[in-house]
Protein backbone atom coordinates (compact mmCIF):
# COMPACT_ATOMS: atom_id res chain seq x y z
CA UNK A 1 0.00 0.00 0.00
CA UNK A 2 3.07 2.22 0.53
CA UNK A 3 4.19 1.90 -2.72
CA UNK A 4 0.56 2.41 -4.37
CA UNK A 5 0.26 5.63 -2.48
CA UNK A 6 3.70 7.02 -2.85
CA UNK A 7 3.43 6.45 -7.10
CA UNK A 8 -0.10 7.65 -6.98
CA UNK A 9 1.25 11.03 -5.02
CA UNK A 10 4.21 11.61 -7.60
CA UNK A 11 2.27 10.46 -10.68
CA UNK A 12 -0.91 12.75 -9.87
CA UNK A 13 -1.03 14.72 -7.57
CA UNK A 14 1.67 16.43 -6.75
CA UNK A 15 1.51 17.50 -10.72
CA UNK A 16 -1.78 18.82 -10.20
CA UNK A 17 -3.70 21.53 -8.86
CA UNK A 18 -7.00 20.61 -8.31
CA UNK A 19 -9.52 23.75 -7.41
CA UNK A 20 -12.40 21.45 -6.13
CA UNK A 21 -12.52 18.09 -4.18
CA UNK A 22 -15.50 16.72 -7.17
CA UNK A 23 -12.16 17.31 -9.41
CA UNK A 24 -9.88 15.29 -7.15
CA UNK A 25 -11.83 12.27 -6.86
CA UNK A 26 -12.07 12.18 -10.54
CA UNK A 27 -8.92 12.49 -10.84
CA UNK A 28 -7.74 9.82 -8.52
CA UNK A 29 -10.32 7.33 -9.77
CA UNK A 30 -9.54 8.13 -13.41
CA UNK A 31 -5.96 7.21 -12.57
CA UNK A 32 -6.61 4.45 -10.15
CA UNK A 33 -9.20 2.21 -12.80
CA UNK A 34 -8.26 3.73 -16.26
CA UNK A 35 -4.32 4.17 -15.81
CA UNK A 36 -2.87 2.27 -12.70
CA UNK A 37 -4.96 -0.81 -12.93
CA UNK A 38 -4.98 -1.39 -16.80
CA UNK A 39 -2.29 0.43 -18.19
CA UNK A 40 0.34 0.55 -15.79
CA UNK A 41 3.89 -1.15 -16.26
CA UNK A 42 4.71 -3.50 -12.80
CA UNK A 43 8.04 -4.88 -12.88
CA UNK A 44 6.14 -8.04 -10.85
CA UNK A 45 4.60 -8.47 -14.55
CA UNK A 46 7.92 -8.74 -16.10
CA UNK A 47 7.25 -5.41 -17.42
CA UNK A 48 4.12 -5.64 -18.55
CA UNK A 49 0.63 -3.87 -17.73
CA UNK A 50 -2.15 -5.85 -15.92
CA UNK A 51 -3.73 -6.46 -19.30
CA UNK A 52 -1.37 -8.37 -20.98
CA UNK A 53 -0.34 -9.96 -18.79
CA UNK A 54 -3.68 -11.66 -17.68
CA UNK A 55 -4.29 -12.58 -21.37
CA UNK A 56 -0.87 -13.90 -21.66
CA UNK A 57 -1.52 -16.19 -18.40
CA UNK A 58 -5.14 -16.42 -19.69
CA UNK A 59 -3.60 -18.40 -23.05
CA UNK A 60 -1.33 -20.16 -20.96
CA UNK A 61 -3.57 -22.19 -19.08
Amino acid sequence: MESFFSRLKVELIYPKNYRTIEEARSGIFAYIEIFYNRKRRDSANDGMNPVAFEEQAAMAA
